[in-house]
């Protein structure tokens, strides 16, 4: 199965692990890998609008959409709300209103997971059995109420389709042992998904390979929600028999009849979706609760200065601002206007230093002076002259506005697993010009190089963290020369394509550290092979880490992983910025203390005062 980055070219597309609406100096680019899995790539940038919108906010402070009305306004489209096949936070923020999961995270934790549309669960003690008792008299926005059927032909529909553009990957690495589907793995068969998946009564039952900490993590997915199972069959989705399994396998469902005519147990029910506008009303008979806001309208508006037009005159409660300077700079301290600042970013940042260059032609001659040999970064010293001559200070200033922490590993600081104790990398010219010297017992030093260093174009704070490095290489021997050279990202991230130095990052799909761990620095993750990581003895760390049930050693683990790569000098850490939005003081129940740095606020958490 081809595992495709979800990169997409529109603005913020994917606000990586913030507020919905959070300016976070964090985009989204489009392309195209060609491994196993999908994943989520994020890069840090830097937005600015030319000119400040004028206008006043709404008399009495609040916005102009009316008590029961929440308006949004946002940049990107809404790719799906199918949730058999959503990995995106544009089309998640519909998906996670519109249906329910099992579990989800407590309040602000990212830790507490409490129940949904489970009410108890259980599991073995070996970690490969999961019983999970079912809420009761939950109906659909059909009608229909909720069984044991539903859930069940939901995972098997997750495990079935499994498509490069989903996060089914991860659910099916529990379940199935592999993230691939039966077209990539002629071991998959009926007999192995019906067996993960099964009702017992009104009891739904996971039965795992092998265990799997994360596995509950997993669950909270807003693309594992429960789906009615009746009117997804009606409408033409796949029939849930062993029967036809084989015609679903791998199939694109983004435009499925369940994405033009969804059924979910959540708050709000779909209304109308064009081109520009979604608009959705309260489900009256929600289980929960008929919410306080009656309608919510997701208008698309591409233009920066219209949106921030609209916010200040009322004519929409949420927008997404292009950045912190904007925040700061022309929303702040306008009446009626609450800000909400320091969010935590959940995304980890990086620039690989790639090891395994043979083939590349992305290193020039090739040799020393007008080129890099294609061992240039296998060489430890070499990594660590990089890493000491990054001035992360300046760019935390420059770029973040002084709203930025480095990282002792690209691990979110919030994570299970994360050891404060542990000095993030350092910028020290003197330690970078030694460690310089001494690579390749000093070839380097005395013959000097060329390295072309890639860069998303257009992506200014991408290319002033390079200028940042390019300038302290440079200056510490005449013979070093760095070239940026800005390309399109989707051919950054062809797998064919081998650039010595690019950046990286990543947005969690859940709160485990293994989705940041493997993804980076495992053999069989992500970036690693795109990176040519290779070492034995930390796979041996990670595989242990993600298969053991034990917290304590999962923490003690993830220490000495950090401390080892840090060692290693396998990626050069970009500091994690801080987020900022803002809002209209009528809008309640939004803010640091509503707000899951991981799924954001809930619309049915939230008011207007008028």
């Amino acid at each position: 199965m081809k595992k495709s980055a979800i990169l997409l070219t529109t603005l913020a597309l994917m606000l990586a692990a913030c507020n919905d609406t959070t300016t976070t100096d964090t985009t989204t680019e489009a392309g195209e890998a060609t491994t196993e899995t999908t994943e989520t790539t994020t890069e840090t940038t830097e937005s600015t609008t030319e000119g400040a919108a004028e206008g006043t906010t709404a008399a009495g402070g609040g916005s102009k959409t009316g008590k029961d009305t929440l308006v949004i306004q946002e940049s990107a489209d809404i790719p799906t709300l199918d949730p058999g096949t959503t990995y995106d936070t544009q089309s998640g923020l519909f998906v996670k209103n519109m249906y329910e999961t099992l579990l989800t995270y407590s309040g602000t934790s990212l830790t507490e997971l409490e129940g949904v549309l489970a009410t108890e669960w259980e599991g073995n003690e070996d970690g490969t059995e999961y019983r999970f008792t079912l809420r009761e008299n939950v109906p659909f926005h059909s009608g229909n109420i909720m069984t044991c059927a539903d859930a069940e032909y939901t995972f098997q529909r997750n495990l079935v389709t499994n498509t490069a553009d989903s996060g089914n990957w991860f659910i099916a690495e529990s379940l199935l042992g592999t993230g691939a589907n039966a077209n990539d793995d002629d071991t998959i068969t009926w007999e192995r998904i019906d067996n993960a998946v099964q009702c017992d009564g009104e009891t739904l039952v996971f039965t795992l390979p092998k265990a799997d900490p994360a596995f509950l993590s997993k669950l909270a997915y807003y693309g594992q929600a429960i789906v009615d199972s009746q009117h997804a069959i009606e409408i033409g989705e796949w029939d849930g028999t062993g029967d036809t399994w084989k015609d679903a396998v791998g199939v694109d469902i983004t435009g499925s009849p369940l994405a033009q005519g969804p059924s979910g147990t959540g708050a709000y029910r779909l209304v109308s979706n064009d081109a520009n506008t979604i608009s959705m009303e309260a489900f009256e008979d929600y289980w929960g609760g008929a919410p306080s806001i009656k309608n919510v309208v997701r208008q698309l508006v591409p233009e920066e200065s219209s949106r921030i037009q609209a916010f200040l005159s009322g004519d929409a409660d949420l927008v997404e601002f292009p950045s912190r300077e904007v925040v700061e700079t022309q929303v702040a301290g306008q009446p009626g206007v609450e800000i909400y600042d320091n969010i935590t970013n959940l995304g980890a940042y990086g620039f690989t230093m790639n090891q395994q260059l043979e083939g590349s032609t992305n290193i020039g001659s090739g040799t020393w002076g007008d080129g890099i040999p294609t061992n240039f970064f296998q060489d430890e010293n070499m990594r660590k002259c990089f890493v000491y001559a990054f001035d992360a200070p300046t760019y935390i200033a420059q770029v973040q506005r002084g709203k930025g922490e480095q990282l002792n590993v690209l691990l979110p600081k919030s994570f299970l697993g994360y050891d404060d104790s542990i000095e993030p990398q350092q910028f020290d010219l003197a330690q970078a010009e030694e460690f310089c010297q001494a690579a390749h017992d000093g070839a380097a030093w005395e013959n000097g190089f060329t390295l072309n260093a890639a860069y998303r174009e257009g992506s200014k704070s991408m290319q002033t963290a390079l200028e940042i490095l390019k300038q302290n290489i440079e200056a510490m021997n005449p013979k070093f020369k760095v070239n940026l050279v800005g390309k399109q990202w989707s051919d950054i991230i062809d797998a064919t394509n081998k650039e010595a130095m690019v950046y990286v990052g990543w947005a969690p799909d859940y709160a485990d550290p293994d989705n940041f761990i493997h993804t980076f620095y495992h053999t069989d993750g992500y970036y690693a092979p795109r990176g040519g990581l290779s070492d034995p003895e930390l796979d041996a760390l990670i595989d242990e880490a993600r298969s053991t049930i034990d917290e304590d050693r999962r923490v003690e683990l993830y220490s000495q992983i950090a401390q080892y790569t840090k060692d290693k000098a396998y990626f050069i850490h970009i500091p994690t910025g801080l987020g900022i939005n803002a809002y209209h003081t009528n809008l309640e129940g939004y803010g640091a203390e509503f707000d899951n740095p991981l799924f954001g606020t809930y619309w049915k958490d939230m008011s207007k005062t008028q």
